[in-house]
């Protein structure tokens, strides 16, 4: 059997590594492999030349001013993203290439004639990244262990596979980049330890809460942001720079795929400087053709006015910092060490409110550009017995469940669960002789199903003819260690199994994606109610139900008056649901009309 590589499949950049052994104290010794140019991360950047040949890594990255139409970057992002979703939106205004809806609905991308989905793009990379460990290994490399960032839902992480599948590896594990990191940092420790990984790398932000003692990690909550990233620090400086160079010369550099391009690059190379300096210079001559002949860009750029700049993006990371806190039933101060990972965690400002938010400095021993491909190799050698198993214990970011009665999301597996995982709940029938179910999986945070995102729908068929209410449909979600999500819904009356797995080639939009959480937390009492109708609403039906089938079977044993009595109370509920009643005008006629049914129930046991 030959080695698992780790791979970082980074927004930015990708970084392989591979575990060649143990030292002398039995730690696993892992090899950050360098590309054919001497450097330990590679540029996330495809091109295609004239000639149809075909660019990546820093070579592409090289070229992309001159050939600006037929350079890819960035593409993580798009990666199970729908085509109108805002993170596309978003993106389709800071890149040089162009952006295409495929016949599905996908986001795809179009360099010159070719039109490629972002996990044929991103395979392009990975297969770069075999390359690279199969020129150092001096032997096939077929097996690999990829990371995604830990918010990733469903659809991401599928891509990610099918990327790893195109580029000719067997993805034996998708690991959160968060766990990656803590794996790297911490395989040593022998005593328990919190801490938090604050990952900010080039497209995705990250937070995860992990307990770690003598190989086990156990990932206490997760959360972040799947469209902040170092590529939004980039167009912040893009639109500052472009709005000022508009109103002076009257020309948006934006609007010129070449210009958009010499200005990001430009962009990134001041952020990057800015990190070391308190001030940098971009410069950049005959950018645009203006009326009187060519224009120039030359603007100094303090670091206080980037801090300016990108104050809100700093603040959202730590805003997602309070809320995993509080899912963690933790506060900063229980928190050990802060391990920074991502390479804009090397921006000054970042690493202060880091420190202010959490009380300490954060820790900054591991590189952070290639801490995560080192887990990721680490995860790989223990998958193989190369070295000691260590225990994962990771999190799914987002309940997931199923719609039932009155358009209600029941959560069967809430978030922050420990995975691999597996529940199962008993649902029925609501209509006399169904002969089928059908099940809806939904993800989200939610309290009414039309509010959170439908993954998957299908039916449990063959259901014998019953009453409503006596079918026992057990419906079962299972979340493997790769974070993707079976159901399976079985009739326990006769034995009959539906199943499916819950790989769509396109999952939840990434402005969804943020919002679900903080939605769920803002409309609450919203939520509440809503779910509280419903649930009165089912309640009813059932009673409406049950006291028609009772006075159809003991109507003689009832006055005249009594029954008349009852049949109104049934009518005036039933006309209340049909209207739309209030929550307490029908909890008022359900009581009623529940009294009612208790005498029923005297008069049949006082004969």
């Amino acid at each position: 059997m030959g080695k698992v590589v780790g791979i970082d499949l980074g927004t930015t950049n990708s970084c392989v590594s591979v575990v060649e052994g143990t030292n002398a104290s039995g730690q696993p010794e892992v090899k950050v492999i360098a590309n054919t140019e001497g450097a330990r991360t590679t540029p996330s950047v495809v091109a295609f030349t004239a000639k149809g040949e075909r660019l990546v890594g820093q070579v592409a990255k090289r070229q992309a001013t001159t050939n600006a139409e037929h350079t890819i970057y960035a593409v993580k992002r798009l990666m199970g993203q729908k085509f109108d979703s805002d993170v596309v939106r978003r993106q389709a205004g800071s890149v040089s290439y162009r952006m295409l809806q495929h016949e599905n609905g996908d986001a795809w991308v179009k360099a010159g004639e070719r039109t490629m989905s972002p996990p044929e793009v991103s395979a392009l990379v990975l297969t770069s990244m075999r390359e690279i460990a199969e020129t150092y290994l001096g032997e096939a490399v077929t097996e690999a262990v990829i990371t995604v960032p830990a918010y990733f839902d469903d659809a991401q992480r599928q891509a990610t596979k099918d990327a790893g599948r195109i580029a000719g590896l067997d993805v034996k594990r998708i690991l959160n980049e968060p766990t990656a990191a803590a794996l790297a940092y911490g395989l040593d420790k022998t005593e328990r330890e919190v801490i938090a990984v604050y990952d900010l790398g080039g497209g995705t932000f990250d937070i995860s809460i992990l307990e770690i003692a003598t190989g086990v990690f156990n990932v206490k909550a997760t959360g972040g942001d799947t469209h902040l990233g170092g590529e939004d620090f980039d167009r912040a400086i893009i639109d500052k720079l472009s709005e000022e160079f508009l109103a002076k010369a009257k020309v948006d550099l934006r609007k010129d795929r070449t210009s958009l391009q010499r200005l990001r690059e430009a962009a990134e190379k001041a952020k990057h400087e800015l990190s070391s300096s308190l001030e940098t210079e971009v410069n950049l001559p005959f950018v645009a053709i203006g009326p009187a002949g060519p224009l120039h860009l030359e603007r100094a750029i303090k670091r206080s006015e980037l801090e300016i700049w990108t104050r809100d993006l700093v603040e959202r990371t730590i805003v997602a910092c309070k809320a995993v806190m509080a899912d963690a039933k933790l506060t900063p101060k229980d928190v050990g060490q802060v391990v920074l990972v991502g390479g804009m965690t090397r921006m000054p400002a970042v690493q202060k409110a880091v420190k202010e938010f959490f009380g300490r400095d954060p820790n900054k021993g591991v590189n952070p550009d290639e801490v995560v491909a080192v887990g990721a190799a680490i995860q790989g050698a223990a998958l193989t017995g190369q070295i000691d198993e260590v225990l994962l214990l990771d999190v799914t970011p987002l309940s997931i469940g199923v719609e039932t009665g009155g358009g209600v999301f029941t959560k069967l597996i809430p978030r922050n669960t420990t995975v691999p995982t597996e529940m199962s709940e008993i649902f029925t029938t609501s209509v006399d002789n169904q002969s089928f179910v059908p099940v809806h999986v939904l993800q989200g945070e939610r309290e009414m199903a039309v509010d959170n995102r439908s993954l998957a729908r299908f039916e449990l068929t063959g259901i014998p003819p019953a009453p409503r209410g006596i079918p026992k449909i057990q419906v079962t979600f299972r979340i493997d260690v790769n974070g993707i999500l079976a159901v399976e819904a079985k009739d326990l009356g006769t034995g009959r199994v539906q199943a499916v797995s819950v790989t769509p080639t396109s999952g939840l939009q990434a402005d969804e994606i943020d919002k679900l959480v903080t939605e769920g937390e803002k409309f609450k009492e919203t939520d509440q109610l809503r779910r509280d109708l419903a649930e009165m609403r089912n309640q009813a039906e059932t009673l409406i139900y049950t006291t028609e089938q009772a006075l159809e079977a003991y109507a003689d044993l009832l006055d005249a008056e009594k029954l008349a009595k009852v049949h109104a109370e049934v009518d005036l509920l039933k006309k209340m649901m049909e209207t739309g009643a209030t929550l307490d005008s029908l909890r008022g006629a359900y009581a009623q009309l529940e009294n009612s049914t208790f005498e029923i129930a005297e008069a049949m046991y006082a004969t």
